[in-house]
C-alpha cells in the first residue's frame, strides 16, 4: 500500500506485486463527499478529503480496509479557498496534510500536533517529501470552478517546510504560473508551469534552478502533474477547462491544438512530444502513465474520451481505444496491468477498467459506484485489491468467488 498519491513524489503510481484479475469483480462503496486520496501506514488505511465552499476544512478518516467503516477520524483541518489538496505518511511516520491555504502535522490516531498557515491565500495542491526530508509545496496558479477559464497566475512560490515544526526553510517565486502539482526526485522538484517546465534542487543555501524549458504552443493548454521516469518529466498538455467540470470532463476542454504528451529530460532539457489525439477540445486534469519495463507512455483526452498508448523509444502508437478517463491512472504487476476509468456519460456512473498495458485489451471492469467522473486517486491495497476516489464515494474493488 501507498504511505502518498501516486506512489511517491516521482509519482510513477506503479505497485510490483501480482494481482489475479481473472476472477468475479466486486465492489463495495461508502458515500463519502470530496474523498481525495487513500494512504496506509502498516495496517492502518486513512482517507484523507475536504468539504466544499466558503471555510472548507479538510478530514482525516482511519477505515477498516475490507469494510470501508470509519474507525476514526480527525477533528476538522483548517482550509482555505478550495481545490483538492493531498497527504502522506512522511518518513518519521506522522500524517501530513496540506489542505486550502494550511498544512497539518497529525499522529497515526489523528491528533493534530502542528498546524501551519501559507503565505499566499490561494489552495496549495499538495507535497512531496524530499530525499532530504523537507517537505515542498507551492500555491495552485489556475481557474478554479466559476472563474474565468482563461486565467493563470503569472508566477508560483516554491516552499521548503521543516517536516516537524511546519516552518518554511526556503522558498524561491518562479515567474511562471502553475496548476500542476509538483514532482521530485532526490532533492530535485520538478514544476510544471503554465508556459514552461522547470527544475528547483533544494540546496543547503536554498533552492537552486537547474532546468527551464518552454513546452507550450499555439493552440495547446497547460501541463498538469508530471510522472518522473526514465530520466524524464512526463506530463499532458492542455489543462484549460477542468473548472468547467461538472460530474463529468466530457467536452469541457478549449484547447484548439491536440492533445499531447510531452516529454523532457532532466539532464539536457531536450523534449519529444507524442500526439495523443488530434481534435480539437482536448483536456486532462491529471498525469500520464509511464510504464519504464515496457518503454509504454500513456496518454488521455478526457475532453474527448480517448486513450492512446506510445513505444516512447520508437515514437510509434502501441495501441489506441476510446475510453472516458479522467483520474490518476495506476501500474500493476510490474508494469503489465493498467488501471483506467471509463465514465459512461448518459448512465451517469464510472466504471474501474483493468487493462493489458501492451496490447490495451480489457481484462477487467468494475462498476464503482461513483455517481459522477473519477478526476481524483486511486490506490493498491494489500489484500488482492484496489481503492477509488472520487468527489461522491470511496470504493474497494476486488476479484474473487467471494466477496471480502
Amino acid at each position: 500500500m501507498w504511505s502518498a498519491e501516486d506512489g511517491g513524489a516521482s509519482r510513477q503510481a506503479g505497485d510490483p506485486r501480482h494481482w489475479d484479475v481473472t476472477g468475479t469483480p466486486h465492489s463495495l462503496s461508502r458515500l463519502v463527499i470530496a474523498a481525495t486520496m487513500v494512504v496506509a501506514a502498516g495496517n492502518r488505511y486513512y482517507l484523507i478529503g475536504h468539504t466544499a465552499g466558503e471555510g472548507a476544512t479538510g478530514f482525516v478518516e482511519e477505515f477498516d480496509p475490507l469494510t470501508l467503516e470509519i474507525r476514526r477520524r480527525s477533528p476538522d483541518l483548517r482550509g482555505g479557498p478550495v481545490w483538492p489538496g493531498g497527504g502522506a505518511i512522511i518518513n518519521s511516520g506522522d500524517l501530513v496534510v496540506v489542505f486550502g491555504r494550511h498544512v497539518h502535522r497529525l499522529t497515526t490516531d489523528l491528533d493534530v500536533v502542528q498546524v501551519g498557515e501559507l503565505p499566499r491565500d490561494r489552495p496549495y495542491n499538495s507535497f512531496v517529501e524530499l530525499e532530504n526530508g523537507a517537505l515542498v509545496t507551492k500555491d495552485f496558479g489556475g481557474a478554479r470552478p466559476g472563474e474565468d477559464v482563461n486565467f493563470t497566475s503569472e508566477s508560483c512560490e516554491l516552499l521548503a517546510l521543516d517536516p516537524v515544526s511546519l516552518a518554511t526553510v526556503a522558498s524561491v517565486t518562479i515567474p511562471d504560473g502553475s496548476v500542476a502539482r509538483v514532482s521530485a526526485i532526490g532533492n530535485d522538484v520538478v514544476v510544471v508551469g503554465v508556459q514552461r517546465l522547470w527544475v528547483w534542487s533544494l540546496t543547503d543555501e536554498g533552492f537552486v534552478e537547474k532546468l527551464s524549458v518552454p513546452y507550450r504552443r499555439d493552440g495547446g493548454g497547460y501541463g498538469w502533474d508530471a510522472v518522473i521516469a526514465d530520466g524524464r518529466a512526463w506530463f499532458l498538455t492542455n489543462g484549460a477547462g477542468s473548472e468547467r467540470y461538472d460530474g463529468s470532463l466530457r467536452g469541457k476542454g478549449v484547447a484548439t491544438a491536440g492533445q499531447e504528451v510531452v516529454s523532457v529530460s532532466l539532464a539536457d532539457g531536450t523534449l519529444s512530444r507524442f500526439l495523443v489525439h488530434h481534435e480539437s477540445g482536448g483536456l486532462v486534469a491529471n498525469p500520464p502513465a509511464v510504464i519504464p519495463q515496457h518503454e509504454l507512455v500513456v496518454g488521455y483526452d478526457s475532453g474527448n474520451g480517448v486513450v492512446t498508448a506510445f513505444n516512447y523509444r520508437q515514437g510509434n502508437v502501441a495501441w489506441s481505444r476510446p475510453l472516458n478517463h479522467g483520474c490518476h491512472p495506476m501500474i500493476l504487476n510490474n508494469g503489465d496491468l493498467l488501471v483506467m476509468n471509463d465514465w459512461h456519460v448518459d448512465a451517469g456512473h464510472d466504471d474501474v477498467v483493468i487493462l493489458d498495458s501492451r496490447s490495451g485489451e480489457e481484462l477487467s471492469r468494475h462498476h464503482s459506484d461513483s455517481i459522477v467522473q473519477s478526476v481524483l486517486f486511486g490506490a493498491p491495497g494489500d489484500h488482492d485489491d484496489i481503492y477509488l476516489c472520487s468527489f461522491s464515494h470511496l470504493s474497494r474493488l476486488s476479484w474473487g468467488d467471494d466477496e471480502r
